[in-house]
Formats: C-alpha cells, sequence, structure tokens
C-alpha cells in the first residue's frame, strides 16, 4: 500500500482510508430498541481485514451506523499499536457549548477504546459556523484546543460541504492541520479548496470517491471515454490521480470491496494525463449538449419555494451526460419523497423566476428544470 505525508501533520498515510460510515451494522427498524442493533463484531473484523492489507487510516463519526461505528473501530483496534494506526472522528457543532465537545470527545475515545484521537474534526463546518458558534468564548474551539494541549487530541481538523470559497476561508484560519471534503469524477467544486489546503500543508481526505455509490453503477461513456471497463475502478483512480490528494476514504462494507480497491490502489499505472483530459473534455462537451452551462456557482438559490436548482441540473447531468440513469433517478426521487427536507423537486416551482434573474450565465432555468423532470421523474413525464 502506497503511504503518503499527510500535510505537515507528522502523519505518513495509506492512500486509501476506510471510511467507517457504511458498515454491516444493521437493526430490525428506526423504531426497535437498541438491543436488536447486529453485526459490530462482523465490522470489526472488516475492520481489521483492512487493516491488514495495509490502510492505517480509519474515519468514523460518532451517529455513524446507529451510533455504533465507534465501537466497531474500538474492537478493531484492540491490542494494535497505536504508532501506524491513525483514528479520526468528529464533532457536531450543533450548539456553542465548549463543554459539549469535551463530553463528546470523551465519549468516542471511550467507545474507540484509545487515549487519543490523531484527527479531531469540526463536522460539517460551515463559515457562518464557524464565526457564530465555535469560536464563541469558551466554545468548543477553545475546548479542542485544551484538549489538544493535553493531548487528547493530535490534530484539530475540518470537514466541509459549504461553497468552496467559504472552505478555503476556514483553511487560512490557521486553526486547522487537515481537511475532508467530497471530490470525485462528477463533483470537482473542491478542487481548488484541495490545492489550496495542500499548498498551505494541511493534510488532505477526500470522501465520496464514487460519489456515494453513483459511481459503482456502471457507464458506457465513462468507460468509452478512458478505455477502462469497470467504472468504480475509475472514479477511484480519478481521485488518486490529484496530486492534491493525500488519502482517499471509501466506505467499505465486505472484505471483497476492501481487496478490490486495495488492488486498485495498489496498481502501478494510474489515470494518464491523456485520460484525465478526455474526462474533462467529456464533462464540457456534454454540457453543451444539455445547452446547461451551470457551473455550480449557486447563485440561484435560495428558491422561495425551496426546489433544489443546483443539485436537480447535476442530477440531470448524471443522467444524460453520464449514463448513470439509475442513481440519478434515485436521487431525485428522494427529494420528492421528502428525503432532504429543505430540497424541493421540479413540481414545486411556481415559475416565479427568481433564480433566473440571479443567474450569471443567463440560463432559462424554468425551462432546464421542466426537460430534467420530465427525464428524472418516475414516469418520465413533465
Amino acid at each position: 500500500m502506497e503511504e503518503r505525508d499527510f500535510g505537515r501533520t507528522g502523519a505518513r498515510v495509506s492512500r486509501l482510508g476506510f471510511g467507517a460510515m457504511r458498515l454491516p451494522i444493521l437493526k430490525a427498524d428506526d423504531k426497535a430498541p437498541r438491543s436488536t442493533i447486529t453485526g459490530i463484531e462482523e465490522s470489526a473484523s472488516l475492520i481489521r481485514h483492512a487493516i491488514e492489507h495495509g490502510i492505517t487510516f480509519v474515519d468514523s463519526a460518532p451517529s455513524y451506523c446507529y451510533s455504533e461505528s465507534e465501537t466497531a473501530v474500538g474492537l478493531a483496534i484492540r491490542g494494535r499499536p497505536r504508532d501506524r494506526l491513525y483514528l479520526s472522528t468528529k464533532f457536531p457543532l450543533e450548539n456553542a457549548c465548549g463543554r459539549c465537545l469535551r463530553l463528546r470527545l470523551e465519549l468516542s475515545l471511550r467507545k474507540m477504546g484509545t487515549d487519543y484521537l490523531d484527527f479531531y474534526h469540526f463536522w460539517g463546518l460551515s463559515w457562518e459556523g464557524y464565526l457564530g458558534r465555535a469560536t464563541n468564548e469558551n466554545g468548543p474551539l477553545a475546548a479542542a484546543r485544551k484538549a489538544k494541549e493535553e493531548g487528547l487530541i493530535r490534530h484539530l481538523s475540518f470537514s466541509c460541504h459549504d461553497s468552496p470559497e467559504n472552505c478555503r476561508r476556514l483553511i487560512d484560519t490557521g486553526e486547522f492541520e487537515s481537511m475532508l471534503v467530497q471530490y470525485n469524477l462528477l463533483d470537482r467544486q473542491y478542487a481548488e479548496c484541495l490545492q489550496h489546503a495542500h499548498e498551505a500543508g494541511l493534510g488532505t481526505a477526500v470522501m465520496g470517491p464514487v460519489g456515494g455509490g453513483r459511481l459503482g453503477a456502471p457507464s458506457e461513456v465513462i468507460s468509452r471515454a478512458t478505455g477502462r471497463p469497470r467504472t468504480v475502478e475509475t472514479a477511484l483512480r480519478f481521485v488518486l490521480a490529484n496530486p492534491n490528494v493525500d488519502v482517499v476514504l471509501s466506505g467499505m462494507q465486505s472484505s471483497q470491496m476492501v481487496d478490490e480497491n486495495v488492488a486498485t490502489v495498489e496498481r502501478d499505472d494510474p489515470l494518464s494525463e491523456e485520460e484525465l483530459a478526455r474526462i474533462d473534455r467529456l464533462a464540457e462537451e456534454n454540457r453543451r449538449l444539455l445547452d446547461l452551462p451551470c457551473t455550480g456557482c449557486r447563485y440561484c438559490v435560495p428558491c422561495p419555494q425551496g426546489v433544489a436548482i443546483p443539485e436537480i441540473f447535476q442530477f440531470y447531468q448524471w443522467h444524460e451526460a453520464f449514463d448513470l440513469k439509475e442513481p440519478a433517478r434515485k436521487h431525485y426521487q428522494g427529494l420528492d419523497r421528502g428525503w432532504h427536507e429543505q430540497k424541493k423537486p421540479v413540481t414545486e416551482c411556481i415559475e416565479c423566476r427568481e433564480c433566473e434573474a440571479k443567474c450569471p450565465q443567463k440560463i432559462s432555468i424554468v425551462e432546464k428544470l421542466k426537460e430534467a423532470h420530465a427525464a428524472l421523474s418516475s414516469d418520465g413525464k413533465a
């Protein structure tokens, strides 16, 4: 397994990391008692299998897998030396309470069975959250600094879903030593942030390398562009080809997935410059074919009705341009089923056209939303 310096943290991590979010931990249903949760031992065995195959970076969070992901990680590392094993978990910035961070940190340490965490993330940190909650006097950031002084945390980190501009602001605070963002063949909005973080000496970790499973589905379009038959392998190798990415986190659910991903990382024929250029041309050509020059700037939102305009356009591009029809329809129909409380489908549009007035690309958004709905809705009709 290839390893890389994780920024200036002093850690040298495996290129492939284990994202402990999709472990085979099961529960009868959300209303069932906690006693019905199963699969913790099996998940620990899976993580051990990954470690034995060279993976040295394991990332978890308090609420993953019915709040048992950290427990599984703790079982997996029990008795193992920590000098070459790097553990990461997260703090949800739900309020401005420094005491809350301390209590959550101590609980994570207890569940993971360790005296310290290598990387402790401010989870889903936004610029607004940083200014409004994290930096309050005696707030979470002060508590995290104190925990670091005590040796409970080795490095302060953050994960981010905010705009690239605000992500860059978080990097420039100088408070953090590593960063975790989503980056994949379909979603490259943080590419410049990864470069900026890398140049600033932060360790850079990427989540969602196969787009949350979307690139697990075969795409003839992507295969033709790269000449490589397996889309999921192409997706992983695309992220690995970025010199500004130190570690790629994959949510692996079986030993077979571990073995396949390890084999992909260990191959010595990364995507070539020509293959990467073909992927770039594919994305640009397909935007032109759809007559949809959306750059994802998000100036069109918020929509007064809550229509998820940038997301819908993204699903539309997956469907039409990349031949990822099933994942695109599934995610779009999730909007209609209320999976995302604040994000609504096209059927909520009242054609006020406020979005069109704000769009720097002058896209006829209302008409394009109708086209997207026709393609993505279950009956295929507008």
